[in-house]
């Protein structure tokens, strides 16, 4: 985020008082401990997860743990580790920094944790990566859409890499809210809107970018206006808002706040589309916001994976694997940053007596791989951004997220 630093943390008082959070172990199946066909005992790495797993987001913290789970399940029984066992281990952040702290805390004191995927919000990692960065554990994000996790708070004019154990597999706010701006006013002719923002890191940095290329192309932002996190009645704000006549209102921040915000506007007769960013990219935004949804906006990472060849194995496997939950908005992105440690583990685990004294190693190789994935073609810049920049806008359509324009 722009307008706040990095919190700083004090890694080794945090990592003394590291307490175990409830983790969730593997789905089973992937079995033994031992090669097959009787040889000697195999090794253990963990990849550890931190991601909301309750509370009104865990709809998309249970798809990153499953799609996790999943990959980790797929190379312990195709071997793809000669002499290792990966193990999951699942933490709940509840979408909370100091929870997310404690979270990290218990996986980086444990040796055999060797790589982490997470978390789903940009506030939490900026209080997560230092800790995991500190014991050289890589950290590979499928969610984390702020620009100043890689590249610093001067990220346009001066970017400069803070974690090299950092990496992420999606695009970034700063690509985001201007391709979400570009589609307002270039494809739906919209010249006036209002934005609202929740305050968090996610949200402020997601409309600052939005409202920046929106007036620069040559829109107006009529209101600008913020609620707090987990706010429910939204009728102050909707009597701004609709005062200006805006023609939309661009929304950041995520689903719990923004379906009723939705449903709350146009039962006040402000019947505009809101337009928000991956954080509103769930089923569970249309059922809050409710039949009158129909025409709101969402852009989010990546293109849809049912037009992908790549994502078609992904989601036939998870499909086939049996999870409760489904795989939701970054499944495909925590999947692929999954592979993305497992590909580096090929490379760092070949000949490591342990795990912790492969971490450095598979930070290096991790920024080295080059594969296809579930979200399209995996590989990291300098500064661990993912090379692929491809966006979609969604449409909600008769109660469910269309795809209506792709492009990088």
């Amino acid at each position: 985020m722009r307008n706040r630093r990095l919190a700083t943390v004090g890694v080794a008082a945090l990592i003394s008082a590291a307490m175990v959070l409830t983790g969730c172990g593997q789905r089973g199946g992937d079995g033994g401990g031992t090669e097959p066909g009787g040889g000697g005992e195999k090794k253990i790495a963990k990849i550890g997860v931190v991601a909301p797993l309750s509370g009104g987001l865990s709809a998309l913290g249970l798809g990153i743990r499953n799609s996790v789970d999943l990959a980790i399940q797929e190379a312990n029984k195709n071997n793809e580790i000669p002499g290792w066992t990966l193990e999951l281990d699942a933490k709940d952040d509840e979408a909370k920094n100091d929870v997310g702290q404690t979270a990290a805390t218990s996986l980086a004191s444990d040796p055999e944790i060797i790589g982490v995927v997470g978390t789903l919000n940009s506030d939490v990692a900026q209080a997560v990566a230092p800790i995991l960065s500190a014991q050289k554990i890589a950290m590979v994000s499928p969610a984390n859409t702020n620009p100043s996790l890689t590249r610093g708070e001067d990220f346009a004019d001066n970017p400069s890499r803070l974690y090299p154990s950092y990496f992420r597999t999606c695009a970034t706010d700063d690509i985001q809210g201007p391709f979400a701006a570009k589609y307002l006013y270039d494809t739906a002719k919209f010249t006036k809107v209002a934005t609202v923002n929740d305050k968090r890191t996610y949200g402020a940095g997601l409309v600052k970018t939005f409202t920046e290329a929106f007036t620069e192309l040559g829109g107006q932002v009529v209101a600008a206006e913020t609620v707090n996190p987990d706010e429910k009645d939204f009728s102050a704000v909707i009597s701004k808002i609709k005062a200006s006549n805006p023609e939309a209102l661009y929304y950041g921040g995520q689903y719990p706040e923004a379906g009723p915000l939705s449903q709350q506007m146009k039962a006040a007769g402000l019947n505009i589309p809101l337009m928000g960013g991956d954080g509103i990219f769930d089923p569970a935004f249309i059922e809050q916001a409710g039949a009158k949804s129909d025409g709101d906006l969402a852009t989010s990472v990546g293109a849809p994976p049912e037009d992908l060849p790549s994502a078609k194995t992904f989601i036939d496997a998870y499909g086939a694997a049996g999870f409760k939950e489904p795989y939701a908005a970054y499944g495909p992105y925590s999947y692929d940053a999954a592979r993305a440690i497992i590909e580096g583990l090929k490379v760092s685990l070949k000949d490591a007596t342990d795990a912790e004294s492969a971490r450095q190693a598979t930070i290096d190789a991790i920024g080295k791989v080059s594969f296809d994935g579930a979200s399209g073609k995996i590989s990291f810049d300098e500064y661990g951004d993912a090379t692929t920049k491809v966006l979609t806008v969604y449409e909600v359509q008769q109660q469910k997220w269309v795809g209506v324009k792709t492009g990088s």
